[in-house]
């Protein structure tokens, strides 16, 4: 493949990529920081009127932004890190180890090893908060030490990783749980419990992990003083955590008129 038509691939693939993540993620903080407040708020026969109107409509965007992010991104990350071999490990590697292929290996993956952790020791929501900042710091050493990336490697598999558990959980436990709650709602018969919960708890942890992934995504490629080291990577982690729990609480209480 020459270079022009690489460029041009790249290009394509990346403005898909934003654009779809524009969607999903916007969607991601409506549901959460607007529409679950609001819907606090309604009485049952309100519900059984709005829910399935919106929630199917916004729900279709919603997840088929969710698809069209993660396989743009991975095709991206294909092309540069796994392809062409950008800034993916040390400067001083003049080669591609089994390490780095068993990194990407990783990234699949970890759907299935978080969606163990989230139903066991993760369930809690204050655990999952500390428990996600530590186990980030590991993926982090991990990529850096065992993968041999460079600072752009590591962060953008970082990034992945939370792609990759996101859009798991918006197909796999997200959406299925929903239409069984809007199903439910239009009929005016309760959900169970757990089902409920699922949706919120994997809603919430998509949320956490969207606003450390959204500077992977772009603040990566610009930031030269957080390059020398994962411990900068590992702070970014942790002040997303921070600033989507914030946002939680001042999300509670805005008020309609």
């Amino acid at each position: 493949m020459d270079p022009t038509t690489e460029n041009i691939i790249e290009s394509l693939l990346r403005w898909i990529h934003v654009i779809a993540g524009v969607l999903w993620i916007g969607l991601l903080y409506f549901f959460n920081w607007v529409n679950g407040p609001t819907m606090a708020k309604l009485d049952a026969d309100t519900k059984k009127k709005v829910v399935p109107e919106l929630m199917p409509r916004a729900l279709y965007w919603f997840r088929w932004g969710a698809a069209f992010t993660w396989v743009t991104g991975l095709l991206i990350l294909l092309l540069l890190y796994y392809h062409l071999k950008v800034a993916l490990q040390n400067p001083a590697d003049d080669h591609f180890g089994v390490m780095g292929l068993l990194m990407l290996v990783l990234v699949l993956v970890s759907p299935f090893i978080y969606d163990a952790l989230a139903k066991g020791p993760l369930k809690d929501p204050q655990t999952a908060f500390y428990g996600g900042i530590v186990l980030a710091a590991v993926l982090l050493l991990v990529f850096r030490y065992l993968g041999g990336f460079s600072y752009r490697g590591y962060t953008i598999h970082l990034g992945a990783t939370f792609g990759t558990i996101m859009a798991f959980n918006v197909w796999f436990r997200i959406w299925p749980s929903q239409q069984q709650i809007i199903t439910n709602t239009k009929n005016g018969t309760p959900t169970d419990a757990e089902i409920v919960a699922l949706a919120g708890l994997r809603s919430k942890h998509n949320t956490y992990m969207s606003v450390p992934l959204l500077f992977m995504m772009i603040g990566q490629h610009a930031v030269g003083w957080a390059a020398s080291s994962p411990i900068y990577s590992m702070v970014v982690v942790a002040v997303g955590f921070a600033i989507a729990y914030h946002v939680y609480d001042r999300a509670a209480k805005v008020q309609g008129f």
